[in-house]
């Protein structure tokens, strides 16, 4: 296990500070512990962050360590919901890491109005990237890059996206299949990625087979057809041989 400081990140949160740029002013939302700013502050020359949490007992504790470190000066520790710690034009980039990606899209929705100024996203959903790919195609966010990471058992995508005129330029032929896996890490095929899609095929094929002694009502036919549908784009995106493997 990673036991995280302001000097050492854990494998996910190092990768998100990788698409941070030096002069960077950032929102850090849902900052815990303000490890990421704090880092950001020592090692990558950021100019200002925000470190915004919704939870009472984390953003003391942020305010402990930022304030234990000396950048009281350079990083806001604030409470809040969300993007509401940030006011319109004062960071140019936002991070959000170890959410769900359905909160965290519900997030940069309900703080739309905030992002004006914002050059480049930086996410780490814990699960459903896809929700996230999703709201960049529906607001104007081009991906830029991706990174599927495994840190102590778990699997961890991160997406980086910028403003663009073109969200659907990552994409190519089959948007369906990019948003579900991710039109960069599809290409790359690792292994962390192959594990992590054979797990959720094997899951969803569970499913199915007990689908198949059910009741067949409408909704265990469409069910069945959901899952059906999404094991087939993982064999054809790792291959049948791969998925067979398993």
């Amino acid at each position: 296990m990673c036991f995280l400081n302001t000097d050492k990140l854990s494998a996910r949160l190092a990768a998100v500070a990788k698409y941070v740029p030096k002069g960077a002013k950032i929102a850090d939302i849902g900052s815990d512990h303000a490890y990421l700013p704090c880092y950001l502050a020592k090692n990558s020359g950021i100019s200002f962050a925000v470190a915004g949490e919704v939870a009472v007992g984390p953003f003391q504790s942020a305010e402990r360590n930022v304030s234990s470190e000396g950048l009281s000066d350079m990083i806001s520790v604030r409470l809040g919901d969300g993007l509401e710690v940030i006011q319109s034009g004062e960071v140019d980039h936002i991070a959000i890491a170890g959410m769900g990606g359905a909160l965290i899209a519900s997030i940069l929705e309900n703080g739309k109005e905030k992002l004006g100024s914002v050059k480049r996203l930086i996410l780490q959903p814990n699960i459903s990237a896809v929700s996230v790919r999703k709201w960049f195609l529906d607001n104007g966010w081009v991906l830029i890059a991706e990174e599927i990471i495994e840190e102590d058992g778990k699997i961890y995508e991160v997406l980086a996206a910028e403003k663009g005129s073109n969200p659907l330029k990552p994409y190519e032929q089959n948007v369906e299949a990019g948003l579900l896996f991710g039109p960069y890490l599809s290409k790359e095929k690792s292994k962390v990625f192959a594990k992590k899609w054979l797990n959720e095929r094997n899951n969803w094929l569970r499913i199915y087979q007990q689908l198949e002694h059910a009741a067949q009502t409408p909704g265990t036919v469409e069910k069945k057809k959901e899952l059906f549908t999404k094991i087939q784009l993982v064999e054809e995106v790792l291959g049948n041989e791969e998925s067979k493997r398993s």
